[in-house]
Formats: C-alpha cells, structure tokens, sequence
C-alpha cells in the first residue's frame, strides 16, 4: 500500500459541495484515494510532505488542449493573426509532424502544466498527416504515463480539406472510416472507465469547417454505442458562423444538434458566439462548455457568456486552448486571467476568484464528466497541489485563501504537486525526468520538422 500524507496545511481549499475551508489540517492519501482529513494524522510508512506554511487546492483540470503545438509558440508571423488565417499557416508545420515530434510536443506540454498544480488534462489532437502511421495518440499517452498525468485523448480528424470546401490541407484529410477504425483501436486498448482511471478517450471530430456531417453523425453513434464522451470545436469565431450558414444552412448549434451532438456526454471548446437562446438549449440538455480565455483573446475571437451560462447552469470548465494560441500550458495563470476578463466584462455580475477556481477544478471535472477529481474530500482521488505562501510578496495578500488564485494570482511553479496519491513534482523537479535530456531531443525534433517548411 502506498501512502502520502499532507501534514498539517495552513490552508486547505476543498472546492467540496460545501465549499469547505479548512485550516491547519491533514490529508492521508492511501492508494491513490483520499482516505482521511483532519487533525493529528499519522500513517506507518507514510511519505510526508510539510504543508504548514501552504494553501493547498484539488488539482487543476483542463478541458480543451493542443499539445502539438508547443512547438509552434511566439511565431513573428502569426502574432496577429485571427483564427482562420493563424491555422492556413500552422497546417504547414503540421503537415510535417510526427509521432515523435508529437511525443516531445507533448512531454514538453505536459510537463508545464504539472509544473502549475495540473493533474488532469484532456488534449484534442487532430493532426494526423498521411505517412506518419496511427501511433500519435500512443505516444501521447506514453508521455502522459512518463509523468504520472491523468490523462483523456480525444481523437479528433479532418475530413473535409481544402479540395472540399473546408480549411485544412489535404494531406491531414482522413476518411470517416478511417478516424472511426481509429477511434475503436484507442477505445479498446486505452480507455478506463473506472474510477480514479489515468487514461480516457474521448471522441472528437475538429471543427464545422474542416469535418462533414457523415463524421459527426457516426461519430456520436460510435461514442454512445462504446459509452465515451464526444467533444469539438463550436462557436468559436464569427467566421465560423458564417461559414455553417453558408455550407449547412444553419448557425453551428442547430447543425452540431442535428448531428446528435447535445447532451451530458457532449461539451464544446469556446462557444464564444451562442445566443441567448442557445444558451437555453446547453442549458437544457446539460451540454458543456471548455471556456479559453486567454486564447480567445489571443486571437480575438471574442468572450464566451460565462456568468449567463453559469446562472442558467451549463456545465463550464476551464482550458489553456493550445500552446500556439495560448503560449502557455498554464492553467494556474488561466484563472486570474479569466477572472480579470470577466469583471472588465460583466462586472458585478461576473464570477469571483474562488468560483473561477471552481470552474478549473469541480467544474472541468464534471465537463470531463468524472465525479471522483476535482476537490479534496475523503473518497476523492489524491489530485493536489500547494504553494508556500510565507513569502515577502504575499504579506497583506492571504485574507481570502479560496478567491486567492483569482484575485491575486500566482505567477511561479508550485511547491509540490500530486497525482493519484503520488508526488509528481515537488521543489522544481519532475519526479523521473531528466528535462536536460529532454530539452535536447524536443529542440532536435523542432529544427527538423522546422527545416522542411519554406
């Protein structure tokens, strides 16, 4: 039995149902799950971590990323770009990937998020160019496994390139039987329903302007039939509207619903451009939202209604978006940019710091659709993280530990993060990874592919 207790923390923000703010209290993990909560806890042979000058809060959960594009951040040509055009000059670099490229884009990604208290991320991954076999997502989930990341798969695809009428190059286009063979290969050799599972895949066509109908209808067939989660881009730009209008005859909700894409196994990133209306609609059929703040301002795509999806009960849950339309994989950072964005937009109405944090913890969880991560409570999985807060900086700056994340920020790596009952990070180092290593192979997989684009 392995066990991991969390002794004595300054602070404990549990994000539980009762919004429970603890003090001076520990935390026995055993085996993964949280196991006990309270004063003078002792465990025989337990590892024990400090946390007396710490605030510790469940780790955080991302629900959309691109983790291929760590490798394609701070482009001098795109740094302006809107979406549409940002991606004509990504697939060139895309079109040239591989499955390693892809393994170190990954572990690269993966790595700075674990850095800044993640422990769950689900990355939607839709590059697949014709000779670079089927084996991408293996390697996704071999990084994940390297660093101890709980980690969700969702195998997107194009099917409609430029030859059709959609935005992407040809040489990512795959056929619906392909992506579906696909699908079910992953399915059956990765996904875990069970509780505390470290690896979930999930079904994920791309876009309204880069997939057809035919996809989407059999890919909701396939996931319901296989019970896995459906996931995709929606609403994200004005562009994109007009385009569904023009292709679909219809805004990009009412197609994605006539596809069979709504419902408590459905959730979208951005959904910047629905209607009060259509608003209802997720509200009604408990369909979610992946909300990306700092991508969506990247690229001027616009602000998602969080505070009138939040009154009327969508599920929501925070994301970085992708590496080279967020620059980062930092989540931590997400929230105090969220929770900024919102008070410049619906002041007094807008979400507070703590239930911004909600939104990156029992909020994504539920958008993922897991009940068994996202706060600190017994039974709960062992998925935490602390930051030292005894610090010059911070003097004057404790009195709301839950709404700190928001309104404060923080701006460093945590002191120490755990997944599944086990220290993955702590004092600046990746449990079992050599980054010096790593940095050198990444760099080596970025000059190649690099090299081939004109």
């Amino acid at each position: 039995m392995s066990r991991l207790l969390i002794k004595e923390a300054k602070t404990v923000v549990t994000c539980d149902e009762q919004d429970s703010i603890l003090y001076g209290k520990s935390i026995l993990i055993e085996d993964g799950k949280i196991v006990a909560i309270g004063d003078n806890l002792e465990a025989e042979g337990a590892e024990v971590l400090d946390a007396r000058d710490m605030f510790v809060y469940p780790g955080l959960v991302n629900t959309h990323h691109h983790l291929l594009q760590a490798f394609s951040r701070n482009i001098p040509a795109i740094q302006s770009s809107e979406l549409f055009d940002w991606l004509l000059y990504l697939y060139n670099v895309w079109t040239n990937v591989n499955p390693d490229y892809i393994y170190y884009s990954s572990l690269v990604a993966m790595s700075e998020f674990v850095k800044f208290g993640g422990t769950t991320l689900f990355d939607h991954h839709f590059a697949f160019p014709r000779g670079a076999g089927k084996n991408i997502i293996d390697r996704q989930f071999e990084a994940a496994q390297e660093l101890g990341l709980r980690f969700h798969a969702g195998r997107s695809c194009f099917t409609r390139g430029k030859k059709e009428g959609g935005l992407p190059p040809n040489e990512l286009v795959e056929t619906t039987e392909e992506f579906l063979e696909d699908c079910l290969r992953l399915i059956d050799k990765y996904h875990d329903p069970g509780e505390f599972s470290m690896r979930q895949v999930v079904v994920a066509p791309c876009s309204p302007f880069s997939v057809d109908t035919k996809v989407m209808v059999e890919s909701a067939k396939l996931a319901r039939e296989k019970k896995v989660r459906l996931h995709t881009h929606l609403a994200e730009t004005l562009d994109e509207e007009k385009y569904c209008l023009e292709v679909y005859g219809k805004r990009p909700l009412a197609w994605a619903e006539e596809c069979g894409w709504v419902g408590p196994d459905v959730w979208y990133a951005h959904g910047i451009h629905f209607t009060d209306e259509e608003v209802d609609v997720l509200a009604k059929t408990q369909t979610g939202v992946a909300h990306c703040p700092v991508s969506n301002m990247k690229l001027s795509s616009g602000i998602c209604k969080v505070p009138q999806m939040l009154e009327k009960g969508v599920p929501v849950g925070l994301a970085v978006d992708g590496n080279g339309s967020n620059d980062a994989s930092n989540l931590l950072n997400e929230i105090r940019i969220c929770y900024l964005l919102h008070r410049l937009n619906s002041s007094n109405g807008a979400p507070t710091g703590y239930e911004i944090l909600k939104l990156a913890t029992v909020g994504s969880a539920k958008v993922l659709g897991r009940d068994d991560i996202g706060s600190i409570a017994v039974g709960k999985a062992g998925d935490l993280f602390a930051i030292n807060v005894e610090k010059l900086e911070l003097v004057g700056a404790l009195m709301d530990p839950a709404s700190f994340l928001g309104t404060i920020g923080y701006t460093y790596p945590v002191d120490f993060t755990v997944i599944n009952g086990k220290v993955v990070y702590k004092d600046g180092v990746l449990n079992g990874i050599d980054e010096a290593k790593i940095k050198a192979e990444a760099e080596r997989e970025v000059a190649k592919v690099y090299s081939k684009i004109k």
